[in-house]
C-alpha cells in the first residue's frame, strides 16, 4: 500500500515545487518509487503530457526528478488565467471550461471526485506520493469546497508538512499564524513544519524555529539554506522569471502579461554565450540586443495590445531596421502576422485585429486546442529536436513556404525573406543542444553549448543531496501515511 505526504506553504511562492522536487528524487535515490502530485494548480507554464493532456510546468519538473513521463493524475485540476478574473479550466488534462472566479470558486468542491480518482490511480502505483499544495491553508476564506491544500488533505487522510519563506520576512507569523486561524480539523492535519530559503548561518535562527515548535506542537523538520542552483531548473511561476547575464549574444525578451511556457528561455539562461534579458512592463526594448524573442501568451490579442502600449512595436521595428533578428514562439509567432482573427471570441469578445506586420501570415482561432509532443528536424543544420505544441488557432501565408522546422514531413513555422525574422509553434525547441548549438551560430556564438539536459539532472541530484543535508528527509518518510 502506498504512503503519502503532502507539502503545504504558509504562503505563495514559498518553494514548495522545488522542495517537492528536491524530496521526489531523494526518495528515488533511496530505491522507492515515487510520482509527484498536485490537486489544483494555477500556471500558464504548462506541460504537454504522454498522455495526452496538459498539467504544470513543475509537475512534469518532478516528474522528471521520479525518473517518470508526466501524466494528466499528476495535476488534475490546472487554472490557465487568462484576464484579472477569469481562467482557463483543465480538468484531467482536457479543456472543461472557461469561467470567472467567483464562478469556479461556486463549483470547485465538484471537481473534488476528479481530483480523488487521478491521487488514488498514481497511489496505486507508486511507493510514496508526494502531494504539493497551492497558496496557503490560511487562506480559510477559500476554505468552503477547497480541493488545493487542506480540503484534499482532509478527504484523502494525508497529512501535512507546513513551509514558511524566511526570505521575505514573518516566517514565525506565517506560521504561528497559520496555526492560529485554521479549525481544529484542519491544524491537525498539519504534522511539522519546516523553514526554507534561509540565507547566512542557520544556527542563528534556533530560538525562532523553538518558539514556532513551543507555540504550535508541530516537529521541527529543519531550515533549508537558499539553494543557489534553482535558476537551472525550469521555473513555473511567472515570479520567478528573471534576467541571466551571461555571455554577449544578447536575447530581450519582453515580459507580456499573460507570458506563457517561459520554459523556452531556461536553456538559453544555461548557455555561457548568451546574456537573456527580460524587459518589464514600462523599459524600452534594448537597442543593443542581437535578438527579440517574443515568447508565448494565453492571450495573444491582449497581450499584443499591451506589446503596442509598451511601445514595444516601435522598439522592435527599430531592432529589425537595424538588422536584428525576431524569433515568435507560438502566441508571440501569431503576434508577428498580419492579422488575427478571433471569430467566436475564444479570447474574449469576436476581434479581428492587426498583428505586427513582420511575417506575411495570418493566424485564425480555433476552438480545439492542439496539444502534441513533437519531433522535429530543423532544416538549415539537420539536427532533430523534441519539443512540444500547446496552441489554439491555425497560422498560414505565403512565408509559410519559407518553413524552418520539419515535422514528420509537414512543414512548421515561417520566416521572412531574409530569414532575419522567424516564427513556429514549437515549445521546447532550444533544450535540444545540438540544434541550440546550430542557430546560435547565427549570431554569433562560437563555443561549444553545455548539455541542457544533464544540467538539469545534475541540478536535482544537487537539489536531493542539500534537503538531505538540513531536511530530516527520514522524519517526513516517516509521517507519510498510508492511503
Amino acid at each position: 500500500m502506498a504512503k503519502a505526504i503532502m507539502i503545504q506553504g504558509a504562503g505563495s511562492n514559498v518553494g514548495k515545487s522545488m522542495l517537492v522536487a528536491g524530496l521526489c528524487r531523494a526518495f528515488v535515490r533511496r530505491g522507492l518509487s515515487v510520482a509527484p502530485f498536485k490537486p489544483q494548480n494555477m500556471s500558464n507554464n504548462a506541460a504537454v503530457t504522454v498522455d495526452g493532456g496538459e498539467i504544470g510546468r513543475a509537475q512534469a519538473m518532478q516528474a522528471l526528478a521520479c525518473g517518470l513521463d508526466p501524466v494528466v493524475d499528476m495535476n488534475p485540476v490546472l487554472l490557465k488565467p487568462e484576464s484579472e478574473v477569469g481562467a482557463q479550466v483543465i480538468v484531467q488534462g482536457r479543456r472543461f471550461a472557461t469561467l470567472k472566479a467567483r464562478d469556479y470558486g461556486a463549483m470547485k468542491a465538484t471537481l473534488l471526485p476528479h481530483v480523488l480518482d487521478s491521487f488514488h490511480r498514481l497511489a496505486a502505483a507508486h511507493d510514496l506520493v508526494i502531494v504539493e499544495g497551492a497558496g496557503s491553508p490560511a487562506e480559510v476564506n477559500l476554505r468552503e469546497g477547497d480541493i488545493a491544500n487542506m480540503g484534499f488533505a482532509v478527504a484523502a487522510g494525508v497529512p501535512v508538512v507546513l513551509v514558511g519563506d524566511i526570505d521575505r520576512g514573518g516566517v514565525i507569523a506565517q506560521l504561528v499564524g497559520t496555526h492560529v486561524v485554521l479549525d481544529d480539523t484542519d491544524r491537525a492535519m498539519i504534522r511539522a513544519f519546516a523553514i526554507n530559503k534561509f540565507r547566512g548561518d542557520p544556527s542563528l535562527f534556533a530560538d525562532g524555529a523553538a518558539f514556532i515548535a513551543s507555540r504550535t506542537g508541530w516537529a521541527d523538520l529543519g531550515i533549508v539554506p537558499w539553494f543557489a542552483d534553482a535558476w537551472r531548473l525550469p521555473a513555473e511561476d511567472v515570479m520567478d522569471v528573471a534576467s541571466r547575464p551571461g555571455g554577449p549574444i544578447k536575447v530581450a525578451v519582453p515580459k507580456l502579461n499573460r507570458i506563457a511556457n517561459f520554459d523556452d528561455l531556461d536553456p538559453l539562461s544555461s548557455t555561457p554565450e548568451v546574456s537573456v534579458q527580460i524587459i518589464p512592463p514600462g523599459r524600452p526594448l534594448p537597442g543593443d540586443a542581437d535578438l527579440v524573442l517574443i515568447p508565448g501568451s494565453k492571450s495573444t490579442i491582449a497581450d499584443l495590445a499591451h506589446f503596442r502600449a509598451q511601445g514595444w512595436d516601435v522598439d522592435l521595428f527599430a531592432h529589425v531596421r537595424r538588422g536584428g533578428r525576431v524569433l515568435g514562439i507560438c502566441g508571440g509567432y501569431q503576434m508577428l502576422g498580419r492579422w488575427i482573427d478571433d471569430p467566436e471570441g475564444i479570447e474574449g469578445a469576436p476581434a479581428r485585429v492587426p498583428g505586427l506586420g513582420l511575417l506575411d501570415v495570418d493566424t485564425v482561432m480555433q476552438p480545439e486546442k492542439r496539444l502534441a509532443l513533437t519531433r522535429a528536424t530543423h532544416l538549415a543544420s539537420g539536427q532533430s529536436l523534441d519539443g512540444y505544441e500547446i496552441h489554439l488557432g491555425h497560422t498560414s501565408g505565403p512565408d509559410c513556404t519559407r518553413a524552418w522546422l520539419d515535422v514528420a514531413g509537414r512543414p512548421e513555422g515561417a520566416a521572412s525573406p531574409d530569414g532575419r525574422i522567424q516564427g513556429c509553434y514549437l515549445h521546447g525547441l532550444f533544450a535540444a543542444d545540438g540544434f541550440r548549438a546550430a542557430w546560435l551560430r547565427d549570431l554569433g556564438a562560437a563555443g561549444p553549448v553545455t548539455g541542457y539536459g544533464a544540467g538539469v539532472e545534475a541540478a536535482l541530484d544537487a537539489l536531493a543531496a542539500h534537503l538531505e543535508a538540513h531536511l530530516d528527509v527520514d522524519a517526513i518518510l516517516r509521517l507519510a501515511a498510508k492511503v
